[in-house]
């Protein structure tokens, strides 16, 4: 009679606990999301070539920065067994390396960013076009070392289970935003009118603050004292780095795998014509901000289930891996209910051409679907980084993107190998959620073999001794 009442007071407060930890997770990345919304809104205020050059730049720099941020998440489950394990006395040192590989990353970013003219010319970019979209990356590249110095000690608080005081750097970050844009695109205050480039020197400034409040926070305040994270000065120890790399490097070549299929898909639907290029930017559009949850979701599972092993009780970690799935799992089923409700009203944010919002309306139906798909596999993967599983899991997105949702999307919407005629869209869609139900699946099944094998190995150790 007790089994399930105690099974459900479980539960609720393993949820508790993660919406605790992933609610200002979102937070900061809504106001990161909001950066870019400012910068794109403001550029456009200002002329139609200086919007096209923060757009074009953006594309360059987000896979840029979600490719480094990835391999910098690497320190949250370090961080977390550490801190399971009350060995608070060894966190600052793998932190201090981190630290070491953000500078190292950010000179590799910021090359890549001051020479974009041979990417450009791939893509046929005008010359005079090309030429605001390189003036506007190399603003934007000076901030690059700060926000990767940034990330470094968010995911070092993640790793503690400390997410409010990134929320809120994330959000004055943004506050700051908007008046420094307007002073350096239209020239106020003595200063020059710079347009898309005062975009990017205005986010490079934002960044900088943004890392010196966090250096303030967890060098001052009391949380942080026990770890001394900036007591003592540590030269780089490069076989330190490579453990870290080891680690991170799929996690970031797992996420950059996973955005830029869409920007492949992009580039196929390009294609297909005007009015299927708008409808297909409106679907997105709108599973990505809703893909911010589950995300942020799994970011949160990661700190629990890293905790808990640290911790050395592997069964609570199988419990809050399976309460962070099926947590996932309810919040998707609410956002595809809400896209599917509410698909006219959702599309007409975006266009009242009756054609874009028809198209757009269709494709929100896979949208829904692929909420569940992506919220299953973003939920088991933030698993498997609690577990250090990240090699694994890289390879199995990296075959459900470019080995199964680009082929088989590419077939289904511009051929008519499978179908009687190409199905458009529509089958670029379908590419897409099956693949990442694929890939969801599959990345279940790996939670599953780790976590009992975890508990078993464990439950044989017990027996042993």
């Amino acid at each position: 009679m007790t089994a399930n009442p105690t099974l459900y007071q479980r539960y609720s407060r393993e949820l508790r606990e993660l919406i605790y930890l992933s609610a200002p997770i979102l937070g900061a990345q809504l106001a990161t999301t909001g950066m870019g919304f400012v910068d794109t809104s403001m550029a456009g205020q200002y002329s139609a070539q200086d919007l096209a050059a923060v757009a074009i730049g953006s594309s360059i720099w987000v896979p840029i920065y979600l490719l480094i941020r990835g391999i910098l998440m690497a320190t949250t489950p370090t961080v977390a067994h550490l801190f399971g394990a009350q060995k608070v006395d060894l966190i600052a040192s793998p932190v201090r390396q981190a630290m070491w590989l953000s500078l190292a990353l950010s000179v590799v970013g910021m090359v890549l960013m001051m020479n974009p003219m041979p990417l450009l010319n791939v893509l046929e970019i005008n010359a005079e076009m090309a030429a605001k979209t390189e003036a506007y990356l190399e603003a934007l590249a000076w901030g690059v070392p700060g926000i990767c110095l940034y990330q470094t000690m968010v995911s070092y608080c993640e790793g503690r289970a400390i997410t409010k005081p990134a929320m809120l750097i994330s959000f004055v970050g943004l506050l700051i935003n908007i008046p420094v844009n307007y002073v350096l695109i239209y020239g106020k205050f003595g200063f020059p009118e710079m347009g898309s480039v005062g975009c990017g020197y205005a986010t490079a400034i934002c960044f900088w603050i943004m890392c010196l409040l966090m250096f303030c926070y967890t060098r001052f305040n009391q949380k942080h004292t026990e770890v001394n994270l900036f007591d003592r000065f540590e030269w780089p120890a490069m076989s330190r780095i490579v453990i870290h790399l080891k680690l991170g490097v799929p996690i970031g070549l797992a996420i950059f795998f996973e955005a830029s299929i869409f920007s492949a898909v992009a580039l196929v639907i390009g294609k297909l014509g005007a009015v299927t290029v708008a409808g297909h930017q409106i679907a997105l559009n709108l599973a990505s901000m809703a893909f911010m949850v589950p995300l942020s979701m799994s970011m949160g599972i990661t700190i629990r289930v890293g905790q808990a092993l640290g911790a050395g009780d592997p069964q609570a970690a199988r419990f809050s891996g399976y309460s962070g799935i099926v947590a996932t799992l309810l919040t998707a089923t609410l956002i595809a209910a809400v896209m599917w409700a509410f698909a006219d009203a959702l599309t007409s944010l975006y266009t009242q051409d009756a054609a874009v919002k028809a198209l757009a309306a269709q494709l929100l139906i896979f949208a829904a679907l692929f909420q569940y798909a992506d919220g299953i596999q973003v939920a088991s993967n933030g698993a498997l980084r609690g577990y250090k599983d990240t090699r694994v899991p890289m390879i199995i997105i990296l075959i459900a993107c470019w080995g199964i949702a680009l082929p088989l999307g590419y077939t289904l919407g511009l051929t008519d190998f499978i179908a009687d005629e190409p199905m458009g869209p529509h089958g670029l869609w379908i590419g897409l959620v099956l693949a990442l139900t694929l890939s969801a699946l599959f990345l279940l099944l790996r939670f599953r073999s780790l976590s009992r094998r975890a508990v078993a190995t464990q439950l044989f150790a017990m027996k042993v001794n």
